[in-house]
This record gives C-alpha cells, structure tokens and sequence, in this order.
C-alpha cells in the first residue's frame, strides 16, 4: 500500500507484505498506564522481557563468592523450567550497592528472588512478586522453585488482568443525557473536586462535524465503536439530539 520495496535474493526488487500489527512504544505506554504504580512499571509475565531476576545479598563479612556461586547453581537449575511455551528468561544481579532491590521493582520483573546466606544453610529463598507489595515476601525451598514459579507467574498475570479489568468497569459508564455528558468530562476544579471523567458509552449519530463539536467543546473523543453495542429504539444524541445510529465510547486523550 505505501509502495515499500525490497531486494530479493535473486537480485530483483518485490513488494514487502506490510502489517500494522508490530509492537510499538505506543504499546509499552498503555502498559506503563494500565499496569504501573507509584513505584514504576510492572510487566505482564507473559510479555515481560525477563520473569525472574535473582539478587544476591550480601551481608558484611559475607563470603560474596560461595553466595554468587550459589546463585550460579541457581540460575542453572531454573534454565531449563518452561512458562508459556517458552523458557524462563532469567537475570542475575551480582552487584554489591545499597538500592538493588528497588532498581529491580522500577523495571517490573514480575519475580524477585533473594539470596543470602541465611537462606544458603536453609536451602529455601526469598520470592517477592511484583504485583503485590514490595514486603510482602514468601519463602520458598529451592526444590519447590522449578514447581512453582510458572504457577507464580500466572498468578500474576491473572491478577494483573482482572484488576485491570476491574479498574475499566469501575471507570466506565453510561451516559445518555447531554448534561450529565458534559459533567462527566469536566475538569477537576475547586468548585466540583470529585474526579471527573474516564470512559462515557453514549449514543451517537454518527456525523463527523457532532464529533468535532464534541471534542473542540470538550477535549473529548471517540475511542472506539464496540461490536456489541446496540442503540435502543428512540435513543437520540447525547450531544445534537438527533437519532443515533451507534453508541461510542467516549473519552480524553492523554
């Protein structure tokens, strides 16, 4: 379509097969937005560059060396262990600086493993997930690891997804009156301090020129059309008041 051409192995040019369903940085946004908190970005498991990273700690007078062999024989036998059809993508911390455990949280691996030599003479380790508080840790004997990381990590996932899930309900409504329309999308003000706005699913008449009113009124535009959504008989609307031919959903652009 954009005419984009590529030398083939025989020599002669051809058409590329062009898609726009790459991943792009549009794309880690809407993660960053949907998933992250206050203390960074947390990934999803099953698209997380990395599930697990293993973290060395090193106490004063600790032998750095036994513990970082001890990671070592960690990391070796976690290789092998499957999540979602692939591997266990794993990193190693071997730094010795105050803050690691934190430079791990900001990335948003979703499994933090912690090493020290207490948990050596123990045979167990320390697993913080990610998706849960930064001190709300378990352990864990090492030869349950290989068992319960994959079941660790859907559990994340689920949970990420059904509070995000959660989140979109809790923020979606539907408006019919042109009114309570415009009061949903105003800005936050001393005079109405309850925050305002999020999804709006509201009937439309499908007219372009209603849809720029709208958006130069308000700063609001239509996300999307769902499938499945169904103008009942009589609905007008919700800004012109002529017969609506859909119902949109409605909301700002960040």
């Amino acid at each position: 379509a954009s005419g984009i051409k590529f030398q083939t192995e025989e020599g002669s040019e051809d058409f590329a097969w062009t898609t726009s369903w790459g991943t792009s940085t549009r794309m880690i946004g809407g993660i960053i937005m949907v998933h992250g908190d206050d203390d960074g970005i947390k990934l999803p498991p099953r698209v997380a560059s990395s599930h697990v990273v293993i973290l060395p700690v090193f106490p004063k007078n600790s032998n750095k060396e036994e513990i970082i062999k001890f990671c070592d024989d960690l990391e070796r036998s976690l290789k092998d262990v499957s999540y979602y059809g692939q591997k266990l993508r794993i990193e190693k911390d071997c730094r010795d600086i105050s803050g690691k455990n934190w430079d791990w949280i900001k990335k948003g691996v979703p499994v933090r493993i912690e090493v020290g030599p207490r948990d050596m003479e123990s045979g167990s380790v320390m697993v913080t997930r990610r998706d849960l508080g930064p001190k709300e840790k378990v352990s864990l004997q090492i030869d349950e690891l290989a068992l319960k990381l994959p079941e660790i990590l859907d559990s994340i996932h689920n949970n990420m997804f059904d509070n995000a899930s959660k989140f979109l309900k809790e923020n979606t409504i539907e408006i019919l009156d042109k009114d309570e329309f415009f009061s949903f999308f105003t800005p936050e003000n001393e005079e109405r301090p309850e925050i305002h706005g999020g999804f709006a699913v509201s009937p439309w008449c499908g007219s372009s020129v209603c849809e720029d009113k709208i958006k130069d009124d308000l700063k609001v535009t239509i996300r999307c059309l769902p499938f499945d959504s169904k103008v009942e008989e009589g609905e007008k609307c919700v800004y012109c008041g002529k017969s609506a031919v859909k119902k949109a959903v409605f909301a700002k652009s960040y």
